[in-house]
């Protein structure tokens, strides 16, 4: 990820102590690892309950324990579909996204195959926009681009507009399973392409990379110098991160 600039010193604890107020409610708290277990998905939970996040992440197999868990919290359970390769097996994608569905699942991450637009194929990652958007109903899409591997700013433009115009209600950087995940310049290119949206609002996810209050800073910075500083809220933006939480609720516990 893009170094992000630190923050002023002056009254340094108060001032994280600010940003971590403003992105806790923006989180969507993953664990997306491979030796993810029942428990672990219990203990994220718990933090999500007790720190008032967005959101949970959680592989398909978690939702049902998730959505158990975070029962009238306010705490909504995300999952990942067609994660994180980015195929193009439409059908089986949306039978994996009905699945998550049926098991309480608020929001789905679906991965772009990002690999059809490298070569050319746009309707092929279209098609299965549109196809997880059609059995989403009300429910939240948002749309992985895997910028790191799109790399060049044509192309993650092309598949911000493509992902807006079939359906997604947030696009998002990345899997963070790549080498390169959520950069500043790619967050850039997708705020235009939603700011030059205006048919419904429509919201960024990054992820992958975020450590660091330094880093969510970063982001909250461009957001608010890009969309206007009314504009952040859960509904328009989403911060995919795990490690960053325990960074947040000590900064926020700091100026205490």
């Amino acid at each position: 990820m893009t170094a992000s600039a630190p923050l002023p010193p002056q009254d340094s604890a108060r001032v994280r102590a600010d940003l971590a107020r403003r992105a806790l409610p923006l989180l969507d708290l993953t664990d997306l690892s491979d030796a993810c277990t029942a428990a672990a998905v219990e203990d994220l939970c718990e933090k999500a309950r007790a720190s008032g996040v967005a959101a949970v992440c959680v592989w398909p197999r978690f939702v049902a324990d998730s959505v158990r868990g975070l029962r009238g919290s306010g705490v909504r359970v995300a999952t990942v579909v067609n994660f994180p390769e980015g195929r193009e097996a439409v059908a089986r994608t949306v039978a994996e996204t009905q699945a998550t569905l049926a098991d309480g699942a608020d929001e789905i991450d679906l991965v772009l195959p990002y690999r059809a637009l490298m070569r050319g194929d746009a309707e092929s990652a279209r098609a299965m926009v549109e196809a997880v958007r059609a059995v989403c109903a009300s429910r939240l899409l948002k749309v992985i681009l895997e910028t790191g591997e799109l790399e060049d700013p044509d192309l993650i433009t092309q598949a911000s507009r493509l992902s807006l115009e079939a359906g997604a209600d947030f696009i998002k950087t990345s899997t963070g399973k790549t080498a390169v995940s959520a950069t500043l310049p790619a967050a850039e290119i997708m705020l235009d392409a939603i700011r030059e949206h205006s048919d419904r609002p429509v919201g960024l996810k990054v992820s992958g990379g975020l450590r660091r209050v330094e880093d969510a800073a970063a982001y909250l910075a461009l957001a608010d110098r890009m969309m206007g500083p009314d504009w952040v809220s859960p509904n328009t933006f989403r911060i995919g991160a795990s490690a960053l939480h325990a960074e947040l609720v000590r900064a926020e516990e700091a100026a205490r």
